[in-house]
Formats: structure tokens, sequence, C-alpha cells
């Protein structure tokens, strides 16, 4: 006879394994723990860390536990000393003065984290790189946007960076970007630490930065003036189409191709549209690096009676010879923000002064973290600032 099959009731899971019951605060304290947040360093010299211990002392936490490096042959080696698993997490990437590295630095500790599994791994970047090179010169490429892929690519899900250069910028990127303005700390300094400011005009060096200096002058209730001619040497210089294309001998013009003339570009001889006589001049800026057009724009007021010239801009990169050509010149101050690290060129010149802005990095954090609007960073701010 055959054997009778015996169907055995289903198992029960023992209440050995069972997951034990969690009260509801406890259940949203375990969830508020994994996704928390950290705070990184993408640098370990202490001249960078500076701002992202600012930061991390206004957000009242620990800056994270990472290793940032140089081995012998060159290479960058980021090591993360605890688990980021489902936290957002924060770069702060500072630019020091070698700027290939600490773009590798950002990229290989985003890369780092993400494949730890991170939820979401924001950059805080103050002076974002390349950020000149947003346009197309003659046979160039426009590394910005090369950047921007990369940091992509490493993994980044949001950028928080401020005064960009341009701000079509936040157009090369796939993500979000916050472009926080540092002209509020500016516009406050000017009323607390410049005497007699109501005696001031704002100055734009040259035509390209009038947008920026009218801003200021409408918050400010004060006048505005232009620098305009031939001795500003911007950006633009050599670079803007007047050599561009270059003149060919025995070219060869297909027969009926008659272009129009195109004359030459000339700016006229250096003027001062506005009155600066018998006033104090601050001239506005977003990036003050090779500092030979600040200089001369110096002497310029000076020339036309300014008597006493400040220098306000949101990046102090400061290269070069900048700290003794400022020492030198009819410049009475210098500010810049901590966006980049200048304690150096502080020490070499005691005319740069610094103003905070690890306030506002620190606020932009905690409401991205919180899932807040960001408006109320932005309030009264416009498209020129």
């Amino acid at each position: 006879m055959p054997k009778k099959l015996l169907l055995l009731p289903p198992l029960s899971v023992s209440s050995a394994f069972r997951a034990p019951r969690v009260s509801p605060a406890a259940r949203l304290a375990m969830n508020a723990a994994r996704t928390g947040y950290r705070v990184f360093s993408a640098n370990s010299t202490a001249a960078c860390t500076e701002l992202a211990k600012r930061i991390t002392e206004r957000l009242g936490a620990e800056l994270g536990k990472s290793v940032v490096y140089q081995e012998t042959n060159g290479e960058t080696r980021v090591e993360i000393k605890e688990s980021v698993r489902g936290q957002d997490v924060f770069i702060i990437q500072t630019i020091p003065r070698d700027v290939n590295t600490a773009v590798m630095e950002l990229l290989i500790m985003a890369y780092a984290l993400k494949t730890a599994c991170a939820r979401s791994i924001i950059g805080v970047i103050p002076y974002f790189p390349y950020s000149k090179q947003s346009k197309m010169r003659k046979r160039g490429s426009i590394v910005c946007k090369l950047l921007a892929s990369m940091l992509a690519k490493a993994g980044l899900t949001h950028i928080i960076t401020m005064d960009l250069h341009q701000k079509e910028i936040q157009g090369f990127f796939s993500f979000p970007v916050d472009n926080l303005r540092a002209s509020p700390f500016l516009l406050q300094y000017i009323q607390e630490e410049i005497p007699n400011y109501r005696n001031a005009v704002i100055v734009a060096k040259s035509p390209d930065a009038a947008k920026r200096a009218q801003s200021y002058a409408e918050r400010l209730r004060l006048g505005l003036a232009v620098i305009h001619g031939e001795a500003q040497c911007t950006e633009l210089d050599m670079d803007d189409g007047r050599h561009s294309p270059p003149m060919v001998k025995n070219a060869t013009v297909h027969p009926g191709l008659e272009l129009p003339l195109m004359m030459a570009k000339e700016k006229p001889p250096i003027t001062v549209v506005g009155d600066v006589g018998g006033s104090i001049a601050i001239i506005v800026d977003d990036i003050i690096d090779d500092v030979e057009s600040f200089v001369a724009a110096a002497e310029i007021l000076k020339e036309r009676g300014a008597y006493k010239i400040y220098v306000m801009a949101t990046h102090g990169i400061l290269s070069a010879e900048a700290p003794r050509l400022i020492e030198e010149s009819s410049i009475d101050e210098v500010v810049v923000t901590n966006t980049v690290p200048h304690e150096v060129q502080k020490l070499q010149c005691p005319k740069i002064k610094t103003v905070d802005i690890s306030l506002i990095l620190s606020e932009a954090i905690r409401r991205i973290h919180n899932g807040e609007s960001m408006a109320y960073l932005f309030r009264n701010i416009t498209v020129d600032d």
C-alpha cells in the first residue's frame, strides 16, 4: 500500500524571530538617524578646513571623519572613516591655489561617498573653479561645462555655490544649483565699517561690472561711476575677437563671396563716467585675482579727486604679486569674503580685510537637509547682485 502523505500545518514564525514592537517615538528617532546628515571637508590642509569648521560650529555638528592626502606619486587618495549609508552628505571644498588638486579631491570624495551608499551628495563650493572659462574663446573649450559633467558623473546631486562669475553657468548642470549672494555681507560692511560712507560713490572698473555696481548704488542710495577705456585689462582683452581671424596672405576667396568689411575694435581713451571728486570711491566686483586693473583704476580715481579708495569683491584669489601691488598702490583697503583661503596674503598685506560668509552657507545646508524653502536666503536679491 502506498504510504500516506502527512500534511503538516503551516509553520508559524516563532516569537523569538519576530521583530520587536517599536513605539512611534522610537521609530521617528530611528528614521531621523537613518536620514541624518554629515559634513565633510574635501581638503585636509588647515587653511582649507577653516571655513568647514566655522560652518559645522554654526550647525552644532561635528566635521565628518575622513582622510585626504597625496601619495608619493602625486595621486590623490580619499578614505571615509565612518558610515554614511542613507545620509545626506555635504562636501565643503574651498579652492586653494592648486586648483586641479582641489577638483580631484572633490571628485574622488564624491565618488567614494556614492559607493558608500549616501542618500544624497551636496557639494558646497563657495568659489566655483574654472568659472571664467564659461565661454568659447577662438579654438578653445568651455571647461566649466566639462567640470559640471564630471561632478555629475562622480555622484553629486546638488551644489551650493556663491556669486558665479556668469549666472548662466547654472545651465551647465543636470542637477539643482543654489547660487548664493555675498552682497548682503559686503553691504553691511560698507555701512558699519566705512566711516562717512554716505559720501561714497560706487565704481565699476569696467562696463562689464556696471550692473553689479548699479545694484550696490541703488541699495545704499549712493552715486554711480563707471570707468571706461583702453587702460582696463579685462578678461576679454586680446581674446575679444579684434585679432581673430588672423590675417592670411594669399587667401583663397570663393568667387562672388563678398563679406561686409568689419571695423577693428578700438576702445576709447580712458574716461570716468560720473563724478568722484571729494568722495570715497568703492570699486565692486565678483573676483579679484590679478590686481593690475584695480590698481590702474585706483590711480585714475585718485587723479579725478577721490580721497579714499576701497575695493570689494566676493572671491579674493589674489594670485602672484597681488599683495605687494595692493600694498604699494593707492588702494586703502581690499575687502573680500572667506570663500577662498587667503591668510598668507593677509600676512603680506594688512590692507586686505575678510568678511565671514559661513552664516549663509550653514543656513543653506540646514534648509536643504530639512527640505525647507531657500527663498529666505534670496530675499531682496536681484539677478545683478
